[in-house]
């Protein structure tokens, strides 16, 4: 399998490499086209990228994160559990040289350490499993989220959005659906 290739800015065109199995699942690159594009190009979202601190959770290969730091984001927080994909994650980095710019930590995300606060937040979790609320709070919880950070989760066509959110765009692609908010505390 093909791996996820970064759409847009200083990787353009870099192809990042999969786990294999079926555990994980990169964001459809569509599905990454939309999310940035509602990013840098709508109003309520102007400058949620550029010079940011982004935090990707379930980071599986790190498409999103490495999308955003090639998108000009300051820093990336990677935060994935599963040791091969863990792997494949690190070798991502270190292919587009980002390692002065990325943290990975190997952490459940639904249990995170105490963290720092990043301005948006990035959530490709595994789909029908009603992991993205509770992430959303532990992170709260935990301290990673900035005053007024924007969340881009990706979810099944079928999930349910989690209780207190209001959407601010949310858009169907094939069997994902993105959603994205802001956070208030």
């Amino acid at each position: 399998m093909t791996g996820p290739r970064i759409i847009a800015g200083a990787w353009r065109g870099r192809i990042l490499a999969v786990p294999d199995g079926p555990l994980t699942r990169p964001t459809a690159g569509r599905v990454r086209q939309a999310l940035f594009d509602i990013l840098l190009h709508t109003s309520w979202a102007e400058g949620a990228v550029g010079g940011r601190m982004v935090l990707d959770a379930f980071a599986g290969s790190g498409a999103l994160g490495l999308e955003a730091l090639s998108r000009g984001a300051a820093g990336a927080t990677f935060i994935e559990q599963d040791r091969a994909a863990l792997a494949v994650l690190r070798r991502n980095v270190a292919a587009c040289r980002a390692e002065d710019r990325s943290r990975i930590v190997a952490a459940d995300a639904l249990a995170p350490s105490r963290g720092t606060p990043h301005d948006l937040v990035l959530l490709d979790p595994p789909y029908g499993k009603g992991l993205v609320g509770r992430a959303v709070s532990a992170f709260a919880t935990a301290g990673w989220l900035a005053p007024g950070a924007l969340i881009a989760a990706e979810f099944g066509k079928a999930d349910p959005t989690p209780d207190g959110v209001s959407p601010l765009a949310e858009r169907a692609h094939g069997a994902a659906r993105l959603v994205i908010w802001r956070h208030t505390a």
